[in-house]
């Protein structure tokens, strides 16, 4: 796994034995269903959170489709940017913090030994005033962990997707 981390940004990089495309509809599927970007633990933890913050605490499903599309609304996300030809996928959280949480998702070719993609995914938190300021102070080890443990279910997630096509 890479890894990558500043301030803001926390960065984790899998490879998965899947071709790019294959890859993009796993991270960008829109299906009906289990989905990483809604029922990964982090995620379930970080509704539990903001329920108990008096936030939305929002579980929307995906909306039904092949892939996720700019302007849908899917878990605690809104999609802000899912562009297919580059498989780049942009989500901005929509829970209580004090500045603005995204996450974003890439697939690339993996040129190195065996083949198949690079999932890159990165969690940033844009803070919002002092109060902001101390919390992304405060919030860099839980989003360390929370970015790891994503990728990882990803990872997964493409690694039974490849043994359910014979990938």
């Amino acid at each position: 796994m890479q890894r990558g981390r500043s301030l803001a940004t926390s960065r984790r990089g899998v490879v998965v034995p899947l071709s790019p495309v294959e890859a993009w509809d796993v991270v960008a599927s829109g299906r009906t269903g289990t989905q990483w970007y809604v029922d990964a633990l982090p995620f379930a933890f970080r509704r539990t959170v903001d329920r108990l913050a008096l936030g939305p605490a929002l579980r929307l499903p995906p909306p039904g489709r092949d892939r996720l599309a700019a302007g849908d609304r899917v878990g605690f996300w809104d999609v802000v940017r899912a562009d297919h030809r580059a498989r780049e996928l942009e989500l901005e959280a929509r829970v209580r913090a004090p500045g603005t949480v995204r996450l974003a998702a890439g697939v690339t070719p993996y040129d190195g030994e065996g083949g198949g993609s690079l999932v890159a995914l990165a969690v940033t938190f844009d803070p919002r005033g002092l109060l902001g300021h101390a919390y992304r102070l405060a919030d860099l080890p839980a989003r360390e962990v929370v970015v790891e443990m994503v990728a990882l279910h990803l990872s997964v997630v493409c690694r039974r997707r490849a043994v359910q096509t014979g990938a």
